[in-house]
């Protein structure tokens, strides 16, 4: 491509011209590369100029450099650029191309320059001023989006009244209003009527909003543009302008210590001058928290004095707690400022803001939003999603709600892509029957790719259809609650009704007996999933009791295994080591200025990531009481609060505690002998219980929902048991090819030999392992046992024996 002139920008001249100069002052008709770096050095209003001078390339040490290696001898006349020299200016024009400018700016030269490594202005720069080329390139592209990000502002902001050096820090609110760039403000208007109120005071005359994350908090500065807009406030600031200040924006460029001060400083004067001007500041609690190291004066010191004169109005939005931290114990920058509090607002409320920007959002997703999702979003967001605010979060529900009914509307159907596929592949069979003179053979694929056609054209006329008809509604919310926080909030499905109605049987296929528990905790599942449950609450809590080994940590895994397919989606805590009052900082996290505060608690923080879960607490009656006092807010309330002060929900989780207390007094009673099966069975529930009054205070057990005796466990109980572990450990054999049959007198003896009445189940587990999977092992090693086919278990004498089956 040849190189355009016309294409120089005036600095670019002026480079080359400055460049001929040097270049003749130290004997040379030719100009290098090196002369082209000093030319752009030496016109100091350019980019290229700027960004080099920060580095110590100046025109004073480039002429050093040629004085060094100069013959003295000075030459006049004309002049010509070196091959390599004409080489970067066309690779300039391609750079300024790509970046789709114009001109050919400094800055487009100095890329070229950096571009070509083997030039002799790149290794003075590398070699003489030590600056790393590839760093210098990334920060002159930075300075370009920067420049190009500017024009994008500017251009949107074309029509402020506001100086331009402002709208480069930040953005004229009240000509977004006038322009109706901004969302319905609904439902604030005490808020604003309070801003309004202290705005028109004569000193002190600056209110800052303070409230949670996502309230609306802008939104209320947004309702006082809009009014401005409208005309529809006091004559006082009829003609104030609001300008945004973007801390981003200030601090920008501030490399050096003084240089944010003196561009604050230089802000503040340029918005006194212009008098009309009310600055609102999103995060205000970063001015006090800017340079709040040792020795660095704060930007809110400086904007003190004019806050208490009246000469700067100032709206500030923070949250309850940076305002807390950071201003409330600054009394002097506390007291200049008007605290209104931005509270969320209600359920109702919320569903009324939604209305409100119901039109908004159905302009841009082109979808239509139903009541049903606006009311839905509404209250599950307030129900399920309790680590954010309303209306923040209703409002996110919708949008992505109708981003993903978009998306879906979009994509073609499986279907629709298969006949795209069979389209394209009978064409190319067409072609080549045709190529061959198969006429016959190209007629029938023609006349099978109309059919397809047609079959295609029908397919997206009815995709057409149902796009422009596309509406969300009650489901497509819950759909997206579900993905965000893993409550299951959808309609419920025909297969999760099988299961909800089948759910004891379900839990049956691995807790033997215990039916009490396992009707217990169905009947709890069941109404959460329905949706009846308080709301308030935890969807359950139980006390399970018993002696060890019954199954008691095996029901709380299989409710688990039942819930999310998964057993290993429990939260467990073993209160075996919560038995000193100190750990309850292990439970929910350090408090602020201890070891561990930013490491969460081992309870709330896996609650907050998996909100919907069973929590099981084992062995509780190994606890110290202190962390027993931080249950009753959980069994109670639903909630607790960590040590960062951030309340988790446990609404959506099965809490379950496991207990032994009263098992030796059952046992030792046992010991004595047996009397009435049933008044035993009424005998052993006043013993646990009595022995649960001893333990706990009332306070706790009267907010555990079910507490749940586990029997010890019988004979047939047991050998159910070993089936069930015979029939896991087939399981794991089948990957093998392998296949365990044992007798009904091998099962007997497994059971007697393996169940102990102190210690339950467990023991069998250990039996089996030790007498059934270590000697099958053994054998097939030793050859005595095939690697493949059916093993069978027998019984001889007082010895398990193992033949292979053929």
């Amino acid at each position: 491509m040849a190189l355009n002139n016309n294409l120089f920008s005036d600095s670019i001249e002026k480079v080359i011209k400055n460049a001929s100069k040097i270049a003749l002052r130290f004997g040379s008709n030719l100009v290098g590369t090196e002369h082209i770096l000093y030319g752009l050095v030496s016109v100091k209003e350019c980019t290229a100029s700027k960004v080099l001078a920060e580095l110590g390339v100046t025109e004073n040490a480039l002429f050093e450099l040629f004085e060094e290696s100069s013959s003295g001898i000075s030459l006049f006349g004309n002049v010509e650029l070196t091959p390599r020299t004409k080489e970067l200016f066309q690779i300039a024009q391609h750079i300024a191309m790509d970046l789709n400018h114009s001109f050919i700016g400094t800055e487009h030269l100095l890329l070229a320059i950096l571009s070509s490594k083997s030039c002799y202005a790149t290794k003075v720069l590398e070699n003489v001023f030590a600056i790393n080329v590839d760093d210098l390139k990334a920060k002159i592209l930075a300075t370009l989006q920067a420049s190009r990000e500017r024009k994008k502002v500017e251009d949107s902001q074309s029509g402020s009244e506001l100086p331009e050096k402002l709208l480069e820090m930040g953005s004229d609110i009240t000509l977004k209003a006038r322009q109706h760039k901004l969302d319905p403000v609904i439902g604030r208007e005490e808020e604003i009527q309070r801003v309004i109120e202290i705005l028109c005071r004569k000193t002190k005359n600056n209110p800052v909003l303070i409230g949670e994350a996502g309230v609306g908090k802008t939104a209320v500065v947004e309702g006082l543009a809009q009014a401005i807009a409208s005309g529809d406030v006091p004559e006082e600031i009829k003609n104030k302008s609001i300008f945004s200040l973007e801390i981003g924006g200030l601090m920008a460029g501030t490399k050096y210590r003084g240089q944010m001060e003196e561009k604050l400083k230089d802000t503040i004067e340029t918005i006194i001058e212009n008098g009309n001007i009310i600055v609102f500041i999103d995060e205000i609690h970063t001015l006090a928290q800017a340079g709040s190291e040792k020795g660095e004066t704060s930007p809110s010191d400086m904007l003190k004095p004019y806050l208490a004169r009246g000469e700067l109005q100032t709206i500030g939005a923070t949250t309850t707690d940076e305002y807390r931290k950071y201003i409330e114990k600054d009394k002097a920058l506390e007291r200049r400022f008007q605290p209104v509090m931005v509270n969320p607002p209600s359920v109702e409320q919320t569903i009324q803001i939604l209305k409100g920007l119901k039109d908004t959002y159905e302009a841009f997703h082109k979808i239509i939003i139903t009541n049903e999702a606006i009311e839905a979003a509404a209250n599950l967001s307030d129900r399920y999603i309790t680590d954010r605010s309303l209306p923040d979060k209703a409002i996110d529900l919708i949008d992505e709600a109708c981003s993903k009914a978009k998306v879906n509307f979009t994509l073609k159907p499986q279907k629709v892509r298969d006949l795209e596929e069979k389209i394209k592949s009978l064409s190319a069979s067409r072609d080549e029957a045709s190529i061959q003179r198969n006429y016959e053979k190209a007629a029938k694929l023609q006349s099978e790719i109309i059919n397809l056609e047609n079959e295609l054209k029908t397919h997206n006329d009815s995709i057409v259809k149902k796009s422009a008809s596309g509406q969300i509604g009650e489901n497509e919310i819950a759909e997206v609650v579900s993905k965000w926080t893993g409550i299951p909030v959808t309609k419920l499905t025909e297969g999760e009704k099988e299961k909800l109605i089948h759910f004891e049987e379900i839990l049956h296929k691995r807790v033997v007996g215990q039916d009490e528990a396992i009707n217990a905790v169905s009947k709890a599942i069941r109404r959460a999933r329905v949706g009846l449950q308080d709301s308030k609450r935890p969807i359950g809590s139980f006390l399970f009791m018993g002696p060890t080994g019954v199954g008691k940590t095996e029901l709380s895994k299989a409710i688990a295994e039942a819930l999310f397919d998964n057993e290993n989606n429990i939260v467990r805590i073993d209160m075996s080591e919560y038995m000193e009052s100190h750990t309850v900082s292990k439970l929910i996290g350090s408090p602020p200025g201890y070891v561990g505060f930013d490491e969460g608690g081992q309870l709330t923080e896996q609650v907050r990531r998996k909100p919907y879960s069973v929590v099981l607490f084992d062995e509780i009656e190994k606890a110290h009481p202190e962390i027993l006092n931080a249950l009753l807010q959980i069994l109670d309330d639903g909630r607790l609060t960590d040590g960062k002060g951030r309340t988790v929900s446990f609404k959506n989780t099965v809490i379950i505690m496991t207990s032994n207390i009263g098992a030796n007094e059952i046992r030792q009673h046992k010991q004595l002998g047996f009397g009435n099966e049933s008044a035993d069975k009424v005998s052993e529930k006043d013993v646990y219980m009595d022995a649960l009054k001893k333990k706990f205070k009332p306070e706790l057990i009267n907010r555990i929902d079910v507490i749940c005796i586990f029997e010890s466990l019988s004979k047939q109980h047991l050998i159910k048991i070993s089936d069930i572990m015979i029939a896991s450990l087939n399981k794991r054999l089948a990957s093998k090819n392998l296949y365990l049959k044992i007798d009904p007198k091998a099962i007997d003896y497994i059971v007697a030999k393996g169940s102990n009445l102190i210690y339950g189940a467990r023991p069998l587990k250990r039996f089996i392992e030790q007498e059934i999977e270590d000697r099958i092992a053994e054998k097939i090693l030793l050859g005595q046992l095939p690697s493949r086919g059916v093993i069978e278990v027998d019984l001889e004498g007082d010895k398990l024996i193992f033949n292979s089956v053929e």
